[in-house]
């Protein structure tokens, strides 16, 4: 177990290793037994960040024809909600008479299927920074103990195929398992980086297919949004989560023309007031927006005060349309979303916005919305 610690949202919270790291620590014990031919209990590995670790091998078989020995370090992903948390990574390594090291994917590792990922088309879901400490880690080895020749490694993750199915990977053309990740080859507790960037990756992946016009949308009220407002825009769109701002920042690296923007105004009031991470522990403010525009547009105390007391956003909606403000109100809401998307953007593209509730339906559309719809359809 790694014994360090950060500090976040004033809670101590333990690190943890990446699948990277297990697999690189996996192929350099593995290497080492099959080179000496003795056990070896525990791995060394320095890891991008600084950090050394030292990780218990498991596992260990030594038996195998052909002269190959296999062996696993168990995922400890720390504080962190890691669906991957107490995996088994395993690498199994054999002497080859072409030098080098070649690194592939066995059980349980994704192959990538679709262009626009890291790796390229057909190769195992390892990335650049794992394979890189897999191959330095086995270089180590020969180096150490004197052994010219070649090694194979494969890796693989026997839970990493079920797991799958509860990330990302299906969505971005990875199939049959998990990916092996990390750029650090340490867990900081519920890290955004891992996320913002399966989201740039996803944007990329749409750049790659030559599609200049983008759909975007906070979370799954959107994509059922989506599903029965128009099925055919749902293959064009993005789920960013709570990270609007970093998906606005890769769009307009990719070059994208047009973002239409479709979300549920529980999210979307919050962009209203220029806050581009939309999670409630970096910022809330959606009573504050609404009784400000309300108030502009003639609410009085009475009104101002029911709309700050409200818990929900259908709640203020109500209250809103009882008043005879709603419809006014969300039309400035969505000027006030188009104009800060263009803030961010250094207007790179023009951007439209759909808002809507599930009890009101659709709320507000901002004045390009319809035209960035229709570049939508005829791009398609």
């Amino acid at each position: 177990m790694l014994d360090k610690y950060i500090y976040k949202n004033n809670q101590k919270m333990r690190l943890g290793y990446t699948t990277g790291s297990c697999a690189a620590a996996a192929a350099k014990a593995a290497a080492q037994m099959l080179i000496t031919g003795k056990p070896v209990p525990y791995a060394e590995l320095m890891t991008p960040k600084g950090i050394r670790l030292e990780l218990e091998v498991l596992d260990i078989n030594m038996q195998f024809p052909g002269n190959t020995v296999s062996c696993a370090v168990k995922k400890d992903a720390g504080d962190d909600p890691d669906v991957t948390d107490g995996l088994k990574v395993y690498a199994a390594v054999h002497k080859t008479q072409e030098k080098g090291i070649r690194i592939d994917g066995g059980e349980g590792v994704g192959r990538v299927t679709r262009e626009g990922l890291e790796q390229p088309v057909g190769s195992a879901a390892i990335n650049s920074v794992p394979r890189t400490m897999i191959r330095e880690g086995v270089e180590e080895i020969c180096r150490h103990f004197g052994y010219e020749g070649g090694i194979s490694v494969i890796i693989s993750i026997p839970e990493g195929a079920k797991l799958a199915k509860k990330t990302f990977n299906p969505r971005l053309g990875i199939e049959g398992g998990i990916s092996v990740l990390g750029t650090s080859g340490i867990v900081e507790p519920m890290s955004e980086a891992a996320l913002t960037e399966t989201i740039r990756m996803e944007i990329r992946m749409q750049h790659i297919q030559n599609r200049r016009y983008l759909v975007l949308a906070p979370g799954n009220y959107g994509l059922d949004f989506l599903k029965e407002y128009n099925p055919k825009l749902l293959e064009r769109c993005v789920k960013y989560s709570n990270f609007l701002g970093e998906a606005l920042d890769a769009a307009a690296e990719y070059g994208f023309r047009g973002i239409l923007l479709a979300g549920h105004i529980g999210k979307l009031v919050k962009l209203a007031g220029g806050i581009m991470n939309t999670h409630s522990r970096n910022a809330d403010a959606r009573m504050e927006i609404l009784t400000a525009h309300a108030a502009v547009l003639g609410a009085g105390r009475d009104t101002a005060e029911a709309l700050m007391a409200c818990v929900t956003t259908d709640e203020a909606l109500d209250i809103l349309k009882d008043a005879g403000l709603l419809e006014e109100v969300m039309s400035r809401l969505t000027e006030r979303m188009e104009f800060y998307i263009n803030h961010r953007s250094g207007s790179a593209f023009s951007c439209g916005v759909i808002t809507f509730s599930q009890k009101h339906g659709i709320l507000g559309s901002s004045a390009h919305a319809e035209e960035i719809l229709d570049c939508l359809q005829n791009e398609a």
